[in-house]
C-alpha cells in the first residue's frame, strides 16, 4: 500500500491551497446557471506530477488556482479524474515547472484508534497553512456529505477540519494516512477523513485512465438478532448471519442474491448477526466487504438457504440507476421546453433547488417516485422521472391549472422514463390536442399542438432560453 517519497520530508512543502470559481446550475430553472463563487480547499502532491484534493472542492469548476507553500505565484490547474461517489479528485497544472522542488507524499495505513495523526491545509480564516493535531477517535462506515447516499469507510478524528481544509492530508509518521473531507456542524471538536483503503481503491481505478466508479453490494442487508427468527431459519446458535432483505433490480447480484437470504461471509470476512464484519480491530458495516475491489472483481461469499450452506460469487458492480437519488456534480440537467412547459429530471438537486412549491401530496409523491419506488415497486420504476417542472405563460397554456412540480406520468399515451422520451412523445405526435397526464392522481393537461409549435421559439425569446433541450 506504500507508494511515494522516502521518510523524513517536510510535508507542508507538498501541501496545495486550491481556489475554485465554480458555477452551478438552478435544477428548477434548467437552462440557466447561478452566479460563480468563489470557494477554497487543500490539495497535496502525489506521484506523476498531480495534486490529490476532494472532488467537492473542485466541482462545477470554471476556473481553478493553485498556489504552492509560501509562494505568491498562481497556476492554473484542471481536473484530470473525479469520483464525486468517494469525494476525490485529481488535478494536473498546465504548467508542470509548478511542481519542481516539491516530492511527491508517500501513503500509509489505516492509522490505529487512538493514535496521533496531524491534519495539513488551508482552512478559511487565513492565507497561510494551518496545522492540526489529533487522535484517531472513530472508524467506521459513514456517509459521505457530498453526494449524500454513499456510506464509506471513514475516520473521525479530533483535530479541526474546516472549510478549506478539505482535500488537505491527514499525516501520521510521514505518511499520508487520509484525506480531510467533512466536519458535522453539530459536532464540536470532530472531524473526519478518508481512509487510505478508500483512496487506493480509487487510484487502482483511475490506472486504466478512466474512473469506472465505486462497486457496491447491489443488496440491502440488515442485521439477523432475533432469536425466533434465527431458529425458523434453522441458523446455528453463533452469532453469525445477517439476512438480505431487498436486491438491488437493476444490478447483476438479483441473479445471485435472493431476498431473505443470509449472508455468513463476505470474501476472508465473517458476517456478525449485527451485519458487521472485523477490519483490521474495528467493527463495520459489512457492506465494507464489497467496497474494495473494483468494478468487475468477483467476490466470493458463503450464504444460508433453504436450511443449508452455499457458496455463491458476486461481481462487483458501480451502482449508477441511483445517482438522481444523490447530489449530482459536472453534469448539466436535462430538460425540454414545449410550448412553455418545462420538463426536467426529477432529481434530489431539482427537489431542494424547487423548494416547497406544490402541494404536500405532490411533494410526497416525488419523494416516493425518486427515493423509494425501485425498492417497493421496481416493476414500476422509471430509468430516469421526469417533472413538469413549471410553466412559462403564454397564450398557448394561459388554461393550465397545473402550474409545475408534478410528475409526467405519459404524454400522447407514451410511457415517459426519461427526458428523451418527452421529445419523442410530442415529436411523433399526430393528434391536434397532445395529452399529458401526471402521476399517481390521474389528472391531465392538453395543449394545443400547432400552436405550441408556433409559438414555441417566441417563448424561449422571451424567457432568454437560448436552447428548447439540453440531452
Amino acid at each position: 500500500m506504500v507508494a511515494g517519497t522516502c521518510l523524513g520530508i517536510e510535508p507542508e512543502r507538498s501541501v496545495i491551497q486550491i481556489l475554485t470559481y465554480r458555477q452551478s446550475p438552478d435544477w428548477s430553472a434548467p437552462w440557466r446557471f447561478d452566479v460563480v463563487q468563489r470557494a477554497g480547499g487543500s490539495g497535496f502532491v502525489i506521484r506523476g506530477k498531480r495534486i490529490m484534493t476532494n472532488a467537492h472542492v473542485v466541482s462545477w469548476a470554471r476556473q481553478i488556482i493553485v498556489r504552492k507553500y509560501q509562494d505568491a505565484k498562481p497556476y492554473a490547474a484542471k481536473v484530470e479524474f473525479v469520483a464525486h461517489d468517494c469525494d476525490l479528485a485529481i488535478l494536473t497544472v498546465e504548467d508542470e515547472s509548478f511542481f519542481d522542488g516539491l516530492p511527491a507524499l508517500g501513503f500509509g495505513d489505516l492509522p490505529k484508534v487512538r493514535s496521533t495523526v496531524i491534519t495539513y491545509g488551508y482552512p478559511a480564516g487565513g492565507e497561510e497553512i494551518s496545522y492540526t493535531r489529533g487522535v484517531v477517535s472513530r472508524i467506521e462506515l459513514s456517509p459521505y456529505s457530498h453526494i449524500g447516499n454513499r456510506r464509506l469507510l471513514t475516520v473521525q478524528t479530533d483535530a479541526a477540519i474546516n472549510p478549506g481544509n478539505s482535500g488537505g492530508p491527514v499525516v501520521q509518521d510521514d505518511r499520508v494516512v487520509g484525506v480531510a473531507f467533512q466536519g458535522i456542524k453539530s459536532l464540536e471538536g470532530a472531524g473526519f477523513f478518508i481512509p487510505p483503503q478508500v483512496i487506493q481503491r480509487f487510484l487502482k481505478d483511475i490506472e486504466d485512465k478512466h474512473y469506472d466508479g465505486l462497486p457496491l453490494a447491489g443488496a440491502g442487508i440488515a442485521s439477523l438478532q432475533n432469536p425466533a427468527y434465527r431458529a425458523l431459519l434453522k441458523l446455528p446458535d453463533n452469532n453469525l448471519g445477517a439476512r438480505v432483505d431487498r436486491i438491488r433490480s437493476k444490478t447483476h447480484t438479483k441473479n445471485v442474491l435472493r431476498a431473505d437470504d443470509v449472508i455468513l461471509k463476505i470474501g476472508e470476512f465473517a458476517v456478525a448477526s449485527d451485519a458487521t464484519i472485523l477490519f483490521q480491530s474495528n467493527r463495520v458495516f459489512c457492506a465494507m466487504g464489497f467496497q474494495l475491489g473494483q468494478s468487475g472483481d468477483s467476490v466470493p461469499v458463503q450464504l444460508w438457504r433453504d436450511g443449508k450452506l452455499q457458496d455463491v460469487t458476486v461481481t462487483l458492480e458501480a451502482a449508477v440507476d441511483d445517482q438522481c437519488e444523490g447530489n449530482q456534480f459536472d453534469v448539466e440537467p436535462r430538460y425540454f421546453v414545449f410550448g412553455g412547459l418545462v420538463f426536467t429530471q426529477l432529481s434530489l438537486d431539482y427537489l431542494r433547488d424547487s423548494g416547497r412549491e406544490g402541494s404536500e401530496a405532490t411533494a410526497g409523491e416525488l419523494n416516493y417516485e425518486l427515493f423509494f419506488r425501485n425498492r417497493e415497486e421496481p416493476e414500476l420504476a422509471r430509468e430516469e422521472p421526469v417533472v413538469l417542472s413549471s410553466v412559462l405563460t403564454d397564450a398557448v397554456n394561459a388554461n393550465f391549472i397545473t402550474r409545475g412540480r408534478v410528475l409526467v406520468d405519459r404524454i400522447n399515451g407514451i410511457r415517459i422514463e426519461k427526458v428523451a422520451d418527452v421529445i419523442r412523445a410530442f415529436a411523433s405526435s399526430t393528434n391536434t390536442h397532445d395529452m399529458i397526464e401526471f402521476g399517481g392522481r390521474g389528472s391531465f393537461e392538453t395543449l394545443d399542438h400547432a400552436e405550441a409549435v408556433r409559438a414555441n421559439t417566441k417563448i424561449l425569446k422571451t424567457y432568454g432560453i437560448t436552447q428548447d433541450r439540453h440531452l
